[in-house]
C-alpha cells in the first residue's frame, strides 16, 4: 500500500522565517503574524490578476492546522479560485520547512476574497485573462 503525500496547492507566492519577535505567550509564531504574511501573499497574487491595486474585503474559513515555531520557512502557495465583476477570490495556503531544513507540513489555510480598485479606491472591474 502506497502512502499519499500531500503536496500545496498554487503558486509559491512568498517565503520567510520565522523569528524570535513573532512568538506568542506559549512560544509558538503568533498567528496573527502568520494571517499577515498570508494576506501580503493573497494581495500579490490578486494583484497580479487584477493588474493593479486590490483591498482585501473578506477572509473566509480561516483554520489553524499546526503551530509555526521559531526557525521554520513560512512558505505561502495561492491560487485564484473565482472571479467576478470586481472582486476574486484568493485560496491560500501556509506551509513550513522545519527548522529550515526539515520536512514540509501544512499548517493553516483560508479563503481570501479581494476588490481590484482604482486610484481613487473605488472598485474597478478585473479585466479579462
Amino acid at each position: 500500500m502506497t502512502q499519499e503525500v500531500e503536496t500545496p496547492d498554487g503558486e509559491l507566492t512568498l517565503r520567510t522565517l520565522a523569528m524570535p519577535a513573532d512568538v506568542n505567550v506559549n512560544g509558538d509564531i503568533f498567528g496573527g503574524w502568520v494571517l499577515s504574511q498570508m494576506d501580503i501573499a493573497a494581495g500579490i497574487v490578486a494583484g497580479t490578476r487584477a493588474q493593479g491595486r486590490v483591498t482585501t474585503v473578506a477572509l473566509d474559513a480561516m483554520k489553524f492546522i499546526r503551530p509555526v515555531k521559531v526557525g521554520d520557512v513560512l512558505c505561502i502557495y495561492g491560487e485564484i479560485e473565482r472571479v467576478g465583476r470586481t472582486s476574486m477570490s484568493v485560496h491560500i495556503e501556509a506551509w513550513v520547512k522545519r527548522n529550515r531544513i526539515g520536512d514540509r507540513e501544512k499548517v493553516t489555510e483560508a479563503t481570501f476574497t479581494f476588490v481590484a480598485i482604482d486610484e481613487d479606491g473605488r472598485p474597478t472591474p478585473v479585466p479579462p485573462e
